[in-house]
């Protein structure tokens, strides 16, 4: 059993292992191929009725867990988006751990409380966002979209629907473009709006909301008695990273006096480098903003960022007071709990200044435009060779392409064939690449934005998704 007089030798061969673990990490296949059911068979049935050593643990973890394990922070994981660590970022996190601090309001952990807000001054300033806007750190995008959908849901009907529930005659509606984050309609459920009014405004050509087409489902919906309520617009979406254009859709719900939510969970991050600040023009016109240092800002999963502009309505969505969490400072602090649906919070802010003051705003600068430097060069690659081609454009560090070969024009062959190619680089274990479709074409997605990434892992990765792409050409159909 753990206790006080062995925890330190066992810490010691735990740092020894996270050393050594990230010194090869390499080794392993980034992506974990095991089969549906194998970890848990490996394992009793039944807990054990008697303590069982560190040693007994740690060797387990290493024969049964580890095989089980994607690698997401191999430099060679060019799937989904990143979720981000570093050293920084794992010393706190050990540290969040140690104090095993309960963050729901000042007086539980003033420190803890004062430090997320100051790091979310910071985030503002080194974003660019206005001071009008106050920040809390929630858990997920997936959390902030939710607290956002909620708090214009009780702005737009005087925050009756939180007392009484909904009526008959509440038909409120939600927009987006047909591209935004499955997040958003789990959370238009989630907050009772119901599926069926989440409406989807087209894209266009470079598949970014269609600020146009957006009106026109508006008008629509206030012909048919239902009531517009919020648009979410995404800078950064998921298929493509496509930037919907803020000044647009600001101007439409000023217009029609709806909340708009922004959300820029990985595209956010880039808004540190001057260069890419135009993706936030009109963003002084929205009500709720939220991105995720843990997608790339090298800050352990989960930290996300989310901003008001009204925090008087956030916090009269969310809060509430029963006597056993009455305290004599309320009003003159912070008292997150009440920022958003958890009671019980975790001590993120600790990571995330770590992170900040450990790289430096440069030096965050600085990986960020490498990352998008090494995608400049794999998006040159694919526009120079002959048997691949660009689907979408790139604008951070996000490259949509497909292997293409010469004379073949049948899209559901050219579909098939990279699905193939996908499936044969993921089971090699040497590198992992997810996919999406746009206009009905399968299309692969790499994301250069792992921590340690280099021009190598880059090169290797294009020589071995060449190889491949011919291989899966050279094979014959399956009769």
């Amino acid at each position: 059993m753990i206790d006080h007089r062995n925890f330190r030798l066992i810490g010691y061969k735990i740092i020894d292992w996270i050393s050594e673990y990230y010194e090869n990490i390499e080794q392993y296949p980034v992506k974990s191929l095991t089969q549906p059911g194998e970890i848990i068979a490996a394992l009793p049935p039944l807990p054990p009725a008697h303590p069982e050593t560190a040693e007994m643990i740690l060797e387990d973890f290493n024969k049964i867990v580890m095989p089980g394990i994607t690698h997401w922070q191999s430099p060679n994981f060019f799937a989904y988006f990143p979720a981000n660590t570093s050293f920084p970022s794992i010393f706190a996190e050990m540290l969040t751990a140690a104090l095993g601090a309960q963050c729901m309001i000042w007086e539980t952990s003033p420190a803890a409380t004062e430090l997320e807000e100051l790091t979310m001054k910071w985030l503002r300033a080194m974003t660019g966002l206005p001071d009008d806007f106050e920040g809390v750190i929630q858990d997920t995008a997936s959390t902030a979209t939710l607290c956002a959908l909620i708090c214009a849901r009780e702005r737009m009907t005087g925050y009756r629907i939180n007392e009484s529930g909904f009526l008959d005659e509440d038909r409120l509606r939600v927009y987006c473009s047909t591209e935004t984050h499955s997040s958003i309609e789990k959370a238009v459920k989630i907050a009772g709006y119901g599926r069926r009014n989440l409406v989807k405004a087209d894209v266009d050509e470079v598949f970014a909301l269609d600020v146009k087409d957006l009106e026109k489902k508006i008008g629509e919906d206030l012909r048919n008695g239902h009531k517009p309520c919020c648009v979410v617009a995404t800078l950064g979406t998921t298929g493509t990273t496509a930037i919907d254009p803020l000044p647009g859709i600001a101007g439409v719900c000023r217009k029609y006096d709806l909340w708009l939510h922004v959300d820029a969970a990985h595209a956010g991050s880039a808004l540190i480098l001057e260069e890419y600040r135009w993706m936030i023009r009109g963003v002084e016109q929205a009500d709720s903003v939220v991105f995720n240092p843990h997608k790339w800002l090298f800050t352990n999963f989960d930290c996300s960022a989310f901003f008001v502009k009204d925090r008087e309505n956030l916090i009269r969505t969310f809060e509430i007071l029963p006597e056993y969490l009455k305290t004599g400072t309320r009003g003159k602090v912070n008292d997150y709990r009440d920022w958003g649906i958890q009671l019980g919070r975790r001590f993120r802010a600790l990571k995330l200044w770590f992170v900040i003051r450990s790289f430096g705003v440069e030096g965050l600068r600085e990986m960020l435009k490498n990352h998008i430097s090494l995608a400049a060069s794999l998006e040159k690659r694919i526009i120079t060779s002959e048997n691949f081609e660009l689907m979408a454009p790139r604008t951070l560090n996000l490259v949509c392409f497909r292997f293409h070969p010469a004379g073949m024009n049948d899209e559901e062959q050219l579909n098939s064939l990279n699905l193939k190619l996908n499936k044969k680089l993921n089971e090699s274990g040497k590198i992992f690449l997810t996919h999406t479709k746009l206009n009905g074409r399968y299309v692969l997605r790499m994301v250069t934005g792992q921590t340690n990434l280099n021009a190598g892992h880059i090169e290797k990765a294009w020589e071995m998704i060449s190889s491949f792409a011919e291989t899966v050409l050279a094979e014959k159909p399956v009769e």
